[in-house]
């Protein structure tokens, strides 16, 4: 895990990869939670019987965003900034759905610095983020997403 004192210091890691976080698995009590929690409960997430078969592997695949939306628990196996303030979601340059996760897969996400540019008191972070799955080539999804990162 890289430790940095403030945003500052990891600014100074642009271009770089941050690392790797360790391998999460994917059950499909978290995929019935997200799909209870956002209304997508479409039968490729919550139908084990239909997808036994229907589906290539015979299982549930997750949705694509419930894995996007594991990079902020994620990225704490990467990076921690010790001294620093609120951090807020600031978008997506770009986003791509590669591979299906099919429901006990495992995935991980890693993250490469590549820009940070000062804004409003904060440092404005761009992140490539991707999700490997494990024992796949392809990964599950592509992403460069903006955080900004507030002074301490």
């Amino acid at each position: 895990m890289l430790r940095v004192d403030t945003p500052a210091e990891l600014a100074g890691y642009c271009g770089q990869s941050l690392g790797t976080s360790d391998w999460f698995t994917v059950t499909q009590d978290q995929i019935d939670h997200y799909a209870s929690l956002t209304g997508d409960d479409h039968w490729v997430h919550v139908d084990i019987a239909r997808a036994q078969r229907e589906m290539p592997e015979g299982k549930t695949i997750a949705h694509g965003f419930f894995i996007l939306s594991l990079i902020p628990v994620l990225a704490r196996d990467i990076f921690k900034i010790s001294r620093r303030g609120k951090g807020l979601n600031y978008g997506l340059n770009h986003l791509r759905f590669v591979s299906p996760v099919p429901v006990g897969s495992q995935v991980r996400l890693q993250q490469t610095l590549v820009d940070a540019q000062p804004k409003n008191g904060g440092t404005l972070f761009t992140f490539s983020n991707t999700f490997e799955i494990q024992g796949e080539d392809r990964p599950a999804l592509v992403a460069t997403m903006l955080l900004l990162i507030y002074d301490e």
